[in-house]
């Protein structure tokens, strides 16, 4: 219950502060109406006094506010209203010159209950504070949070680019010095090689010459029956060395040497190609040959753990940087030796899909488990133990299979295996001439 010693002082308060004040009765009729209110709706006390809200200001909210006011009147207590859920309740303009594209006041509202001795509620007077100025300025806070996190976002977008470039110059740095390594083991190899085969051909020829010496000899034995201490010593000795098994054995040592250093000559090759790790340029290639050339350069990472199956399909040759494709078929083979903790399979297939080529990659090592099976292509992510591997190759690999437009995929069962599927296009797209990117286009 309201009882002012001073209602004059009461009075002079109302009508002076800068908030929205009004009061209403069981019929809605307006028995308060404060300066503020005046000033905003352009009707002063004397005009809106005993009349029905609604009459007066047909433009409000009726239902929702009528509902509001009878739940004061009914519960007899408090009830507020904010501008984030209702921007206003009378649709006054503000009375500042703030720019920012609000033009109607933002309004809090309070709805008090009027209780007389009985603490019955006799009026509910209405309270409109204005929140222009904090909505202005919480917009704009909500546009610049908007914006930083937009910034945020582009920012995490370029320190992503940036770490895949780091990683890749890292990798990249890695492989040239393996690769000028390789080149320069590969050189120093080729030069003995060169003169022992040279040597072996000459050695080859010398054997057959002294062969056919023998076979002359061998039909002369008939005319030694006047020395039958010579003949008895020759043939003893022919005896002795097995010369019959010596002819054959001796034909047969140096095409095998032959033949192994035909192998040396044809792994040095691969390693000599799959060294040009620098190179950028686009080129067409056959799949084929970048996947054998690099079984060659693994072959005694493999040898020891695996068994390795090829079921090659009939696929053309693609533009490419082959060297770039020999460095994602290393890190999926090694990876897959790498995963068979025993004796397993390798099985490398290809076939041609529309207008796709795919190359699978399938071992029986111990899988992936499906709850990190799609954190493989991120850069450091390893499962192998510290020292063991940097978390790259996957990375990489993925990075280069996606700047050729294709993409690589992982299928894994623990227990059962893992099988990488890289799918490359026939034909690379038509690009800008100045992007790297672009592959050789066909005639």
């Amino acid at each position: 219950m309201i009882q002012p010693d001073n209602p004059s002082l009461l009075r002079f308060i109302v009508d002076r502060i800068e908030v929205g004040t009004f009061a209403v009765d069981q019929e809605m009729r307006i028995i308060l109406w404060n300066r503020f209110m005046a000033v905003h709706s352009g009707r002063g006390e004397e005009a809106v006094l005993g009349q029905k809200l609604f009459e007066c200001f047909p433009d409000l909210p009726r239902k929702w506010l009528e509902k509001k006011i009878q739940s004061v009147f009914i519960l007899k207590n408090y009830s507020f209203t904010s501008w984030e859920h209702r921007p206003y309740l009378f649709p006054f303009y503000h009375n500042r010159p703030i720019t920012g594209g609000i033009d109607l006041m933002q309004q809090n509202c309070t709805f008090i209950p009027v209780k007389d001795a009985n603490d019955s509620v006799t009026a509910v007077c209405v309270t409109l504070f204005d929140y222009t100025d904090t909505a202005l300025f919480q917009g704009r806070l909500k546009l610049a949070i908007k914006d930083l996190e937009a910034e945020r976002v582009e920012q995490g977008k370029l320190i992503k680019k940036l770490e895949e470039a780091h990683n890749q110059l890292l990798q990249s740095e890695k492989m040239a010095s393996i690769g000028q390594l390789a080149a320069g083991v590969a050189h120093e190899i080729n030069n003995p090689i060169g003169f022992v085969n040279s040597n072996l051909g000459t050695l080859s020829k010398y054997v057959q010459d002294l062969l056919r010496l023998l076979d002359i000899y061998a039909q002369s034995e008939p005319a030694l029956a006047s020395e039958p201490q010579v003949l008895a010593a020759v043939r003893k000795t022919k005896q002795e060395i097995d010369i019959d098994f010596l002819k054959e054995d001796l034909s047969q040592l140096i095409s095998e040497s032959k033949d192994g250093l035909n192998r040396v000559r044809v792994i040095v090759q691969d390693l000599k190609d799959f060294s040009h790790v620098g190179e950028t340029d686009w080129q067409w290639a056959d799949l084929h040959k970048c996947l054998d050339s690099t079984l060659n350069v693994v072959t005694n990472e493999i040898k020891y753990k695996a068994e390795v199956l090829k079921e090659y399909g009939d696929i053309p040759e693609i533009p490419c940087i082959p060297t770039q494709l020999n460095q994602v078929f290393m890190n999926l083979l090694i990876n897959a030796v790498q995963a068979i903790s025993e004796h397993g399979k390798i099985t490398i297939s290809t076939r041609r899909e529309d207008d796709w080529i795919k190359i699978t990659i399938a071992d029986t090592g111990v899988g992936i488990p499906a709850e990190i099976l799609n954190k493989i292509f991120d850069p450091f992510f390893t499962t192998k133990p510290i020292g063991k591997g940097t978390g790259l190759g996957l990375s990489i690999s993925y990075s280069i299979i996606n700047k050729h437009g294709g993409r690589l995929e992982v299928e894994s069962l623990v227990g059962s295996g893992t099988t990488f599927s890289v799918y490359l296009p026939v034909q690379q797209p038509k690009r800008n001439p100045d992007d790297q990117a672009a592959g050789p286009q066909p005639c």
